[in-house]
């Protein structure tokens, strides 16, 4: 069943009638084209992409067949209106996640005469968090192109190489390896600025010392997310220290993964070695979060995920503790799950995570 089917199965289950798609995002999913000006109208037995002149030629080609695409020259929710009468719809859900007060005023004065309520975020945010076979496949494509930018980065990166250089060098052999975009900025950081997290590549040599990379590519709307950290010298005893506690924690919770497992469950196996080996307050962000269209989705595995959330068919995760110490260094090793919709666990990343040393 595709997608949009999906939806308008989803649609009728809840009750309504239509409904107004106006995230980017969202529109991708069930249209299949990436576009940024205009509307998706799906009613419980028809479906509508309008936009305007300027995407014509590329949403014929692009978009599935179950959708049509209009150009309305009235302006698409006067258009929308037309179409919501054509078929007898009363019930209709727009998207409360993503609308703007100012748009939503718009919407009740254009869409007079219909029941508008909240719903389409949360229906789709649940479709979403299940990937299918297919966007599995995608998002393996995009971890591919990834797990080869790592390969080259080892052999491209120079002493004289800045952070900035490091980012752009992974960025440009993703996109020449086939990447529509990035998944998300480039984080590349050494020495002292390896201890933020999310440190901005700095307009300055390599430091000695850690060197963490965390990047992605985006293929077919789908990203990929993975990190890895390097030594750029030689590591001390307490560099290998640290190192070797990340990658244990991170083999753990690998490990532990299975469908049914619980979120906080999944997090703690991985905090409870960084903490027991003495690095209590140095892992502070969450073991992993979903992935999909967007890098950060749902579900999201950390101490503060809701109780009854498990790792369920079709989610994607990311993998990835760390240890952090303020004004020192840092280090992260982060690898992208899925349970596939067979029950099974698939590592999507497969390059190397034993310490490397470069120089």
């Amino acid at each position: 069943m595709s997608h949009l089917n999906r939806f308008q199965s989803l649609l009728k289950e809840k009750g309504y009638d239509a409904a107004i798609v106006s995230d980017k995002m969202n529109q991708r999913y069930l249209s299949g084209f990436d576009f940024d000006d205009g509307l998706v109208l799906v009613t419980t037995d028809a479906a509508y992409l309008l936009t305007d002149f300027r995407y014509a030629e590329a949403a014929e080609e692009k978009t599935t067949k179950e959708m049509k695409v209009l150009l309305p020259k009235e302006g698409h929710l006067v258009c929308i209106a037309s179409l919501l009468s054509s078929h007898a719809c009363k019930s209709v859900c727009i998207e409360e996640a993503h609308l703007s007060y100012g748009e939503y005023l718009r919407y009740q004065k254009l869409l007079e005469g219909f029941v508008l309520s909240g719903g389409a975020s949360e229906l789709l945010s649940y479709l979403r968090l299940h990937k299918d076979d297919a966007e599995i496949e995608t998002v393996a494509r995009a971890q591919r192109i990834t797990d080869a930018a790592f390969a080259h980065i080892l052999g491209a990166i120079k002493p004289d190489m800045t952070e900035v250089e490091v980012a752009l060098e992974l960025e440009y052999f993703m996109k020449r390896e086939g990447a529509e975009a990035l998944a998300f900025d480039t984080i590349a950081v050494s020495g002292t600025n390896s201890s933020r997290p999310h440190g901005v590549p700095r307009h300055c040599k390599l430091e000695r010392g850690f060197l963490t990379m965390d990047f992605g590519a985006r293929v077919d709307g789908y990203c990929s997310d993975m990190t890895r950290t390097v030594v750029i010298g030689r590591a001390d005893e307490e560099m290998k220290r640290l190192y070797n506690t990340v990658l244990s924690a991170q083999t753990a919770a690998l490990e532990a993964a299975h469908e049914g497992i619980g979120c906080v469950a999944l997090d703690r196996v991985a905090r409870d070695i960084i903490n027991g080996a003495g690095y209590e307050g140095c892992f502070g962000h969450s073991l992993g979060h979903g992935l999909g269209m967007l890098v950060h989705e749902n579900p999201r595995v950390s101490p503060g995920a809701p109780a009854e959330s498990v790792l369920e068919r079709g989610h994607i995760v990311s993998v990835e503790p760390g240890i952090y110490i303020a004004g020192k260094y840092g280090c992260r090793i982060e690898d992208l799950i899925c349970i596939k919709n067979d029950g099974s666990v698939y590592n999507f990343t497969h390059s190397p995570k034993e310490l490397i040393e470069l120089f």
